[in-house]
């Protein structure tokens, strides 16, 4: 079983013409970076279990209900602390991650400390654990926390995977993520990032013209690069994965893997315009997951997480919709 480790969050999502003052509604998408994971996991049929801290009330009820219809496990949850993070991100297709506002501050997950999770018990009869470093940006206490849950992994040879995604709106306690973050991936087997993250989280620099250059082929040689510094540095880690989505006039997006020295790559994929880019780097996680666990080889698993994080840009919401088929049967039409 796979268990996936992160905040719980709302997304309150206002339209950007500011309607929602007129009608009393908008839109609120249940998520958070992990649980985004654990859906798209539980939809494509892996056994998966989601860790969490949440207060005890009504607002946690509902939300527990609706993670178990996904046919996700929530008997590791724990309830303390009374408030569940929140996140406002303005509705629309052009919309940054500039124009998020975050409301985590004093939410049961970031009260989070040493000693609260039993993680011998929450762990037993896990084969993986996910996290992200989104946890380790809200304070020290939840960094910690994560850092207790990794070694608890090690004696249990329990394989670890983190996304490397990086909020700079949230790492505000004194702490820059380099002092940070290596002290917790020499605990990982599996890291997914870009290169730029790996950059500012892990010091691994990336050349410095490299967006005047500005092509697949220099980028993929800077995966390359990033990738194998990351098993020099950490020779726990087996695999590292590089996402690129960029926005110039249309959205470009493709992804690499690298392992046993070996660099596997996928297609380019083209569009004018997207739904909802939320959740599009959860979704490539899962997929990686699911690639790994189910020991597909690496071509086909960087072909399925990349075609499932594309089409994730057009589902409207946190998680992806898509079954295993509907990605493959994409994919194979894109590669046909």
């Amino acid at each position: 079983m796979v268990l996936s480790f992160g905040e719980i969050l709302l997304r309150i999502a206002p339209d950007a013409e500011g309607e929602w003052l007129q009608k009393n509604v908008f839109e609120v998408y249940p998520g958070g970076s992990e649980l985004n994971v654990a859906a798209a996991l539980a939809k494509w049929k892996v056994p998966v279990c989601y860790c969490t801290a949440a207060p005890e009330n009504f607002l946690s009820a509902q939300l527990i209900k609706n993670i178990e219809t996904l046919n996700i496990d929530t008997s590791t949850i724990i309830y303390s602390g009374n408030k569940i993070g929140l996140y406002y991100l303005l509705q629309g297709k052009e919309i940054q991650h500039a124009e998020v506002i975050y409301d985590r501050a004093h939410s049961s997950f970031y009260e989070l400390k040493p000693g609260m999770i039993n993680w011998d018990a929450v762990l037993q009869g896990i084969r993986w654990f996910h996290f992200s470093a989104i946890s380790p940006a809200l304070n020290e206490d939840v960094a910690a926390v994560c850092k207790e849950a990794l070694e608890v992994c090690a004696k249990k040879s329990i394989t670890v995977s983190v996304d490397l995604n990086y909020r700079p709106k949230l790492w505000q306690y004194g702490k820059p993520p380099n002092t940070i973050m290596p002290g917790l991936l020499k605990y990982c087997d599996i890291v997914m990032g870009n290169v730029w993250s790996m950059e500012t989280m892990l010091d691994i620099p990336v050349q410095k013209n490299i967006d005047q250059i500005n092509t697949k082929e220099n980028y993929v040689w800077q995966a390359r690069k990033t990738s194998e510094e990351i098993l020099k540095k950490f020779p726990r880690c087996q695999i590292v994965a590089n996402t690129f989505r960029f926005h110039k006039t249309d959205i470009e997006y493709y992804a690499t893997i690298f392992s046993g020295n070996n660099l596997y790559v996928s297609a380019s994929y083209h569009a004018d315009e997207v739904i909802d880019k939320v959740g599009s780097g959860d979704c490539f996680m899962a997929g990686l997951i699911y690639g790994v666990y189910n020991h597909l080889p690496f071509q086909q698993v960087i072909n399925f997480a990349t075609g499932a994080a594309f089409q994730k840009l057009f589902v409207k919401g946190d998680c992806t919709d898509k079954t295993v088929n509907e990605i493959k049967s994409f994919v194979q039409h894109h590669h046909g």
